[in-house]
């Protein structure tokens, strides 16, 4: 099933958080306008914010505070995307150059900061302090994770422990506030808003790992990024780390010298991955994730939007893009 089609329920909702973006990236600065509508029709899957829609209304939400609060959510992953994009150096996403490519480094980090500033204003219209704790100590784990990435570039050594903990502070924690607004903004109970945010940080925690298998295992074409551009960032994610665990000696020193100098025969490095069973081992800790985030849907009343959360985690492990 596509995504359109499970996002399918909220629709309109969407497209409610389509036309605030928009409203909200207006800026009397130019270059602030140009680069929020080249970000903007650059599209994306959009999944944070579908889970606090999806969240919303899935727990009887009927008010539309929601679509203030996923442009919010949407602002704060775009801002680190263009940080990111400057920070790896990376040239292509979504299929298209990236903003820094275009306007540059300095444009793509300063209009980050007003995407940040931008969403915390917007917190604040919110009224209430819960949900801005939630969001403010989301982006400083956030940040925190980013970090953590920096550390572990070029480090063959970096353990699955250690990969998983920047996961879940860079990727899962925006898919866990995401979805605990969401409860938040229901006033449900605390078994509910338990429930919400465990469900978005397991969602993430395997979109983040289906993204590392597809990096080795996907299409340029298909990803709107280049291929095995984890490998030539020197990061070390789970399929390298499970090669530099469970491959042969030559396996473990191709992918130790890749890893360090962020370089190497990509050819060989995917043979290894494939020959040491690092895809599939990945996959399966995304399956995992995947399950997970479905038992903590139990929690949730039935209707067509737990319907399509259901179907989210299956989509979140067979995607191919």
């Amino acid at each position: 099933m596509s995504l359109p089609s499970l996002l399918a329920p909220i629709a309109d909702d969407m497209l409610a958080v389509d036309a605030v973006i928009r409203a909200r990236l207006d800026s009397q600065v130019v270059l602030i306008r140009t680069i929020g509508d080249y970000i903007v029709e650059a599209g994306g899957k959009r999944m944070r914010p579908a889970l606090l829609l999806m969240v919303a209304r899935a727990l009887g939400y009927e008010g539309t505070r929601h679509h203030e609060l996923a442009a919010v959510v949407e602002f704060i992953h775009t801002a680190t995307l263009l940080h990111d994009d400057v920070v790896d150096e990376s040239d292509l996403r979504r299929g298209r150059s990236t903003a820094n490519a275009v306007f540059g480094n300095a444009a793509s980090v300063l209009v980050g900061d007003f995407l940040y500033s931008r969403s915390f204003q917007m917190m604040v219209d919110a009224g209430s302090m819960q949900i801005m704790r939630i969001l403010a100590d989301a982006t400083n784990v956030i940040a925190e994770g980013e970090v953590l990435q920096l550390l572990n570039v070029h480090d063959p050594d970096v353990t699955e422990a250690r990969y998983l903990q920047v996961v879940r502070y860079k990727t899962a924690r925006l898919f866990e506030a995401a979805a605990q607004v969401g409860a938040v903004l229901c006033d449900a109970a605390p078994d509910a808003v338990e429930a919400a945010a465990e469900y978005g940080r397991r969602m993430g925690t395997a979109f983040q790992l289906i993204d590392d298998v597809l990096d080795y295992g996907g299409a340029a074409a298909e990803l709107g990024k280049n291929v095995g551009d984890d490998l030539r960032e020197g990061k070390a994610t789970l399929p390298l780390i499970h090669v530099m665990a469970n491959g042969a000696p030559e396996q473990r020193d191709l992918v130790r010298a890749a890893i360090e100098a962020g370089d190497g025969d990509f050819a060989a490095v995917a043979a290894a991955i494939r020959d040491t069973g690092a895809l599939e081992h990945t996959r399966q800790a995304a399956r995992v994730e995947a399950a997970a985030a479905v038992r903590a849907l139990d929690a949730f009343p039935p209707s067509a939007y737990r319907d399509a959360m259901l179907a989210l985690a299956q989509f979140a492990v067979e995607r191919g893009h």
